[in-house]
């Protein structure tokens, strides 16, 4: 019994010795729902994000182009925090703004993700929900990034 339970003490910390990259460089592709228009468009996000030494947060920017009649973009600074070594919860502010319209307005964007690491590589499902003063919308889709 003694013998069985080093063991498996022995595979749950070679499990949580995996060290995640200090940086990263990650791409989103998505469906994006817009709430009050009630219309779907392809959505694609890419950030480069930094972990903070010895502790579960991150820093970067990112910039979201949702391809629509209106051209939506939106670029600003991320903060993310890792809860366990595989989910990723980021908050990001920010402003949107339309190829057609100089407008910038403020926004919100609020995602999570959750990796399936290989090598330097990672995958997996992401969703995120963003908030400015004229909609909402709703994000689904496939997160891919590599670290170094």
């Amino acid at each position: 019994m003694i013998l069985f339970s080093l063991n498996t003490k022995a595979q749950q910390a070679e499990h949580h010795d995996h060290e995640h990259h200090s940086n990263e460089i990650g791409i989103g592709n998505t469906a994006v729902y817009f709430l009050k228009e009630n219309l779907f468009a392809y959505g694609l996000h890419i950030h480069y994000a930094r972990g903070i030494a010895d502790t579960k947060f991150g820093w970067g920017i990112g910039y979201e182009r949702i391809f629509d009649e209106h051209k939506h973009n939106s670029i600003g600074p991320e903060a993310s925090y890792r809860p366990i070594e595989e989910l990723v919860f980021t908050l990001s502010p920010g402003i949107v703004f339309e190829d057609k319209n100089s407008t910038k307005i403020f926004a919100l964007h609020l995602e999570t993700s959750y990796e399936f690491v290989v090598g330097s590589f990672h995958m997996g499902p992401v969703f995120e929900t963003a908030f400015d003063r004229e909609d909402v919308h709703l994000s689904f889709g496939l997160h891919v990034g590599y670290g170094f």
